[in-house]
């Protein structure tokens, strides 16, 4: 009796250990993105983890080291990746990772790619990315949209579109694969400098660290 008894408390003690360890919240990797304008901080998705691990091999092998943010447009978004040299492709793509929890809220990090008539698997460029500043929606623009499109959202969502903005017409269209948890400002800034055909007219260059 004793021995069973035993046992159960065993049973019991490491199936609390198991709970504990499910309920702990995965760790992020956390990114840098210095420029002129500021400092922009990220957290990168474990639900997206090609993308993810494939932003920071590019990161630590220097691809980004003064890269310029080559396309940015006032009320969108502003897009960087090429490689300091020029180079806008390191030679091959990601396959997309769309999940329905991470979406195009102001801040979003997502991958650029090539549209669907080259690219009907949406895959995503190896190096190219974008970071979302877009605009401020209301429930009825989402419906309207939602009715274009057969997107749905969650009040959640719905009330980020509403509050803080973003492009959730890119939802389902473009994998994003982290967030903005600080420099806000930084993406404003940078959104509102002078352009010529979409490009900076003074280079706003950049540095992407990890932060450890």
């Amino acid at each position: 009796m004793k021995k069973i008894v035993f046992l159960l408390l065993i049973s019991f003690f490491l199936g609390g250990i198991s709970v504990q360890a499910q309920g702990k919240k995965e760790k992020q990797t956390k990114v840098k993105i210095e420029t002129k304008y500021g400092d922009i901080e990220l957290v990168l998705f474990n639900e997206t983890p090609k993308h993810r691990d494939n932003f920071i091999k590019l990161i630590k092998s220097g691809w980004y080291e003064n890269s310029p943010f080559h396309r940015v447009i006032k009320n969108f978004m502003i897009q960087g990746g090429a490689n300091a040299d020029g180079r806008k492709d390191p030679g091959y793509t990601i396959p997309a990772e769309f999940n329905p929890k991470l979406y195009h809220q102001k801040g979003a990090l997502a991958a650029a790619r090539l549209g669907d008539g080259v690219n009907p698997q949406k895959a995503s460029s190896g190096c190219q990315f974008y970071i979302v500043q877009g605009k401020k929606y209301t429930k009825k623009d989402l419906e309207l949209l939602g009715k274009r499109t057969g997107k749905t959202w969650t009040p959640e969502q719905i009330k980020k579109y509403e509050t803080v903005g973003g492009t959730p017409f890119l939802d389902g269209n473009y994998t994003v694969f982290g967030q903005v948890t600080k420099g806000f400002d930084v993406i404003d800034k940078i959104a509102s400098v002078k352009t010529f055909r979409d490009k900076p007219v003074d280079e706003v260059t950049m540095k992407i660290s990890i932060i450890e």
